[in-house]
Formats: C-alpha cells, structure tokens, sequence
C-alpha cells in the first residue's frame, strides 16, 4: 500500500505543476497581447508609426485649419530645400552644372612597363658542336640586320660532312653518264643525302654555293643574323667551345613593343581586347603613344589584386624602351547615356544625392540612382532628367544646411515670388524678435495652444506676418519609434500675436521651429527645445 500512495502522490504533483506552467504561460500571453494593443491604439490616425502613415488636419476653435504634415519614414537624416541668397550662394562657392545626354566612354587610368615583344625574339643556336674563331658582333644592345655576319666556327663534324658532300659531287659527275641506270641514280640520291644533311644543320645556302663552286671544304662557318634587331644576350666568345644546346645570340626587334597594365580587378568589366590605349612618359612631356590592348592574362595578383593586362604599341623611332615605366589611359566606348557631373553628386550614407537649381536661389535635393563612373561623369539610372541645372561644388554646405533645416522642420515652401524678393533682399539677419508660448505650459502630449508674439528691435509688434511652427522628434530605432514631425500655420490674433493649435503624438523633448514671413521675406525665425509632458 506504501508503493501505491507513493505512486499516487508522485501523480499529483506531476499534474499540479503541468497546471501552475500552463497557467503562468496564459498570464504572460495576456500581458504580450495587452500591450501589443495599446501599442496598436497608439498608431491609430493622426500618429506616426513606421509605416509612415499619419496626414491629419485639426480644426481649431477659430476656424483657422492647422495642418500636420506627415513624418519620414527613413534612417537617413532628412533634407529639405535650401533658399539662398546671391550672396550667400557666391559667399560659398556654389558653382552649377548640367544633365546632358551624350556620348561617353569609360577611362582606365593605370601604370605599367614596357617589354620585349616575345613573338618578335629571335635566338641563334647551332646544330653542331664546334669552336667559335671569329666573333663580328660583340657587344650587348648593339643593332645587327637580318643576314648580318655574326661569327665563324669550326667544327670537326660539319667538315666531315662537307667532305662527304663534295665526294658525292665528285662521284656524281664521274658516274652520271654510266649506261647502266641504277648507278647514276644512285650517285645522285648520295648527293642529295649529303646537301639534306647539311641543310639540317642549318648551314646557310650561300656557304652551300661556296663549296660547289670551289670544291674546297670550308673549316670556318660564317652564321648570319636571322632577323634585324638588338642583341639582348650575347654567350658567344672567341675559342669557346660550344653545343646545340647553347644559346649564343638574342636578337629582339623593338618596331613593336608589349606594355603590361597592373589593372584592378574592379575595373576588368570595362576592358576588352580591341580597345584603344594611349600611353605618356615623363621623358617625352606631351607626347602621346597610340595603341590597344592585346590580351588579358587569367591571373589576379593576390597581394595587390590587379591583373596584368598585355598591350601592343608600335614603336617607328623606338621611344620606348625596355623596363620604361608609363602612364597608361585604356578607353572603352560607353554608347550614349543621361550623364551629371561627378561633382555634383554627393553621397550621404546610402544614399546620392544631386541639388537641382529650380532659380530664384532654391536648391532641391533629388535622390538618383547612378550606373558607372565615366571620366569626369556619372551615368544616372533615375532621379534627374537632361537639361536640369545641378550644383557641382559646395554641397557639403549645402546637404548640411538642408538636413539643419529638415531636422529642426524649419522649411516652408516661400509663396509666388517669394524668390524675387528674396533675391532682392539683402543679406542681413531678421531683425523681430519672438517670443513663443503654449497652453498648457509645458505643453502635453496631445491637444494644444501655441502663441507667438512678434516685435521689431524698437518694441512695435509686427502684424500681417505668415508664421509657421514646426515641431520635430527624431526616430528611435531601439524603442521601435519612427521619426515624427507636426506643423501647424499660426493665425494674426493682432498687435503681433499669433495663435494656433496642434497635437503632439509623444511627450518627450521635441525641436522647435518658429518661422515668419513678410511679404515673401523672413522677418524672424528661432529654433528651440521644448519638453512635453506624458508618455511616449
């Protein structure tokens, strides 16, 4: 019976602990859902989530209607349009460009040497041991023509040979008028064996004709240049005994020349066998050699990642020299493409920018999509169209003046002729001063009240302004929190107060700015922080 309570025990509490975790997951599920809710009634209309949505217009109790703009839904900072005055745009050297459509061609600028062309390399070897006597070309670089005489040699085996030959001949002219056909025959095939063998061993025609029209055996063999060119190697000395194997002349022709290319490997999809080539070298200042490349070797250089390109440059005068080091230019026609200055983009992050000048001292920021780099240029997939005008130097300045701008919401799109007048304006900063206030003070999260009050420098409130606050929060990846901004256009309550209202979706610190425009010019503007009560 002991066993049995035992086992029934055990039983229970299996089954009292299975209960107590299933419960407690429960508990926890609800609590997951519970707030998954909240978080979900928080991104309802009028707020601003990560799916970007949240355009909503608030109608205050004077009829004036606010409008919230939408938030960005982006890691990257925002930009906004810059308004520039002439002066300040000379003050910092904004300089412009433009998109053309035209035809281009991508240009490799690179480094190489010049070499020997190894299919113009000709070397002199014998077939015959033997004893150099004479030597005629004796000096390395020295420039011999293609029959030119090189040196004599003895060899005991090509005498041998030479006198088997004039035996024959002898025999030949002895026996060539026997009757009996066989004989004539065969001192004609012993002939024909002996001047084969000879001919084998390279002996030139010319000492051939020697021996028959001398009849003497010739103990010093004259061996010619094969080609016309510079001696690169020389092992042929007077006495030395040589064999077939030794390598007695190299002969290089240097009309043409090889240039091997130390390519990147990033660069191998715009080259091409074909492609035309120039090449400068500091001893020559502006002279140009023309050629094109010839092979790319199937080899990447582990340490430097360049790959050795061969190309072929004609060299008439020979200006280019062995072991020269070159600047070398490889082109590769392109087509026509939609091209903008290399310098009018900027790259923030992940993104390309170019600022398009729309006149009247407004840059836009446009995001392109670029293709390759070519030359000077850049080809553009998408962003920007021919014709536009773009800002090709000072865009740090600028991209940092626009994302000031859209950081702090301080950007509003200037009424009709807002720019002339702008332009006609000149270069001072505002001169009213602000005063901002909320109700309720501090302000909360949700509804409130904004004032500001305006005032020139001798006191006298400013009326019949544009006046524009912007509140702006940054994003907060790791709360899950996209970015949020609200605007809200302030109605003329008279004697320089203005008035409107507007909702905030967070409490929190948000950036504050106050801008105000008189006939199409900024009388003031201020930026600051203000802290929101309630939660986020």
């Amino acid at each position: 019976m002991s066993g049995h309570q035992e086992r029934t025990s055990y039983r229970r509490g299996m089954i009292f602990a299975i209960c107590v975790n299933v419960l407690l997951i429960l508990v926890l599920f609800g609590f997951w859902w519970h707030s998954r809710q909240g978080r979900t009634s928080k991104a309802g209309p009028g707020s601003f989530t990560q799916m970007g949505k949240g355009n909503q217009t608030m109608g205050s109790p004077s009829g004036s209607g606010t409008q919230v703009a939408p938030t960005r839904d982006s890691n990257e900072e925002p930009v906004a349009p810059v308004q520039l005055t002439p002066q300040r745009m000379q003050s910092i050297g904004v300089k412009l460009g433009t998109v053309e459509m035209k035809k281009i061609s991508d240009e490799i600028r690179v480094t190489g040497n010049v070499e020997v062309d190894e299919r113009r390399l000709a070397t002199v070897q014998l077939r015959f041991p033997g004893w150099i006597h004479k030597v005629f070309v004796d000096a390395t670089y020295d420039y011999v023509r293609k029959g030119q005489p090189l040196f004599t040699i003895y060899s005991p085996d090509l005498v041998t040979t030479e006198q088997e030959y004039l035996l024959a001949r002898k025999n030949q002219q002895q026996l060539g008028q026997s009757s009996i056909q066989s004989v004539a025959d065969g001192a004609n095939t012993l002939v024909s064996a002996a001047k084969q063998r000879l001919q084998q061993w390279e002996v030139p025609q010319s000492e051939i004709e020697k021996l028959d029209s001398s009849g003497k055996v010739i103990t010093d063999l004259t061996i010619n240049s094969p080609a016309s060119g510079y001696v690169t190697e020389r092992n042929a000395l007077p006495n030395a005994y040589v064999q077939p194997e030794t390598k007695l002349y190299t002969v290089a022709d240097l009309s043409t020349v090889w240039i091997y290319a130390q390519v990147f490997q990033t660069d191998l999809g715009h080259i091409k066998p074909g492609n035309p080539a120039e090449v400068t070298v500091d001893a020559y200042p502006g002279k140009t050699f023309k050629g094109r490349v010839d092979f790319i070797l199937p080899q990447v250089d582990l340490n430097t990642r360049t790959v050795r390109v061969r190309l072929i440059f004609p060299n008439p005068n020979l200006a280019l020299k062995p072991g020269m080091y070159v600047n070398i230019s490889l082109k590769s026609p392109m087509g026509r493409a939609l091209t903008v200055p290399a310098s009018a983009v900027f790259h923030s992050g992940s993104r390309n920018l170019v600022f398009i000048n729309k006149g009247e001292g407004t840059l836009e920021p446009h995001e392109v999509e670029l293709g390759s780099r070519a030359g000077d240029d850049y080809v553009v997939l998408k962003g920007v169209k021919k014709g536009d005008s773009v800002v090709t130097s000072a865009n740090f300045l600028i991209d940092s003046e626009a994302q000031l701008q859209a950081a702090a919401g301080a950007f509003v799109p200037p009424p009709p002729g807002a720019g002339a007048a702008a332009n006609n304006a000149p270069s001072v900063a505002p001169q009213a001063n602000v005063e901002f206030t909320s109700d309720p003070s501090p302000p909360a999260k949700g509804g409130n009240t904004f004032r500001v009050k305006l005032t020139g420098a001798n006191g006298s409130p400013i009326s019949g302004a544009q006046v524009n606050i912007t509140f702006y929060m940054a994003a907060m990846p790791a709360m899950g929190m996209a970015a949020m901004k609200t605007a809200a256009n302030l109605s003329d309550k008279g004697n320089g107060l203005y008035e409107g209202k507007a909702e905030l979706q967070s409490g929190g610190t948000w950036q504050v700015s106050v801008m105000a425009l008189q006939n199409g010019a900024v009388v003031a503007s201020k930026r600051l922080s203000v802290d929101a009560r309630g939660g986020m």
